[in-house]
């Protein structure tokens, strides 16, 4: 008797981190249906051999058309969901729109959450499933210039662990994985976001942002020295999937397993003071 290869659902897989954890199951034999929000981005990985159904956070109709595309493949199972798509728009908080908070939490959020409830009645009717979300050390990590997507993410992180007890009594679990810095193209894509968003030339903090945040932005700068690829992400995912007793939540690069021992063992004050200077 032929044995079915374990199913997963991967978003926001056009480059970086979904698109490295795409290959890396897929060579590890699991079938992979690696999603992305743009049709273009669906039609070039469909090229490679992936199943890749469209998949927008923001478009109901398209979370159920994906997860129902998967389903039907798989014979009505899914073994894993890897929520990993996301956005960012950098600049600082008193010159952030609301809209601007509400746009990125439907994504980073909201979406994440709607496709979860979706695939929850799944796992639970075949007895067994795992729910990784990629969150970041912004997740637990105050940082300047990056309070709409620090904000998400600490949104997500909360969600995330309710969500993992309240499972506690089944046998899906829920895991946090929590990048620091990873190679990826999340700087350039954050860059319509921000034009969109972010009046910087009538903010009372525009010299900062000429002195710093715009060469960052918009010509990226010598490599963070923690950076790593995000084959890094991948091989933790595959821990996270494939360990019979996976932690609850992983770290990925340095400065996230080192700011979790530092949050146990300062005073808040001492990291706000070196957090501002940063």
């Amino acid at each position: 008797m032929t044995t079915r290869p374990r199913a997963i659902l991967i978003t926001g897989c056009s480059s970086g981190i979904g698109y490295h954890c795409a290959h890396a199951l897929r060579a590890r034999g699991w079938q992979v249906f690696a999603s992305c929000r743009a049709e273009v981005d669906c039609a070039r990985l469909r090229a490679e051999g992936f199943a890749s159904p469209r998949l927008d956070y923001t478009d109901t109709a398209s979370l159920q058309s994906a997860l129902a595309e998967v389903l039907a493949a798989t014979g009505g199972r899914l073994d894993a969901l890897f929520n990993n798509g996301a956005h960012a728009c950098p600049g600082a908080v008193e010159d952030l729109p609301t809209d601007a908070l509400r746009d990125i939490f439907e994504v980073n959020v909201f979406g994440w959450h709607e496709l979860t409830r979706r695939v929850i009645p799944v796992m639970r009717a075949q007895g067994h499933g795992r729910i990784v979300q990629c969150s970041s050390v912004l997740g637990f990590v105050p940082y300047r210039w990056r309070g709409a997507y620090g904000t998400s993410k600490f949104a997500l992180e909360g969600l995330s662990r309710i969500l993992a007890l309240e499972l506690a009594d089944t046998p899906i679990r829920v895991i946090r994985i929590q990048p620091g810095p990873i190679a990826s193209k999340i700087r350039v894509n954050s860059i319509p976001h921000f034009e969109r968003w972010i009046d910087w030339r009538n903010s009372p903090r525009r010299a900062q942002y000429e002195g710093s945040l715009l060469t960052r932005l918009y010509q990226g700068g010598p490599k963070d020295r923690w950076e790593l690829g995000p084959e890094a992400v991948a091989a933790v995912l595959v821990k996270a999937l494939e360990h019979p007793n996976p932690r609850p939540s992983y770290r990925v690069t340095l400065p996230p397993k080192l700011m979790a021992t530092a949050l146990r063992l300062l005073p808040e004050r001492t990291i706000a003071w070196f957090l501002a200077r940063q």
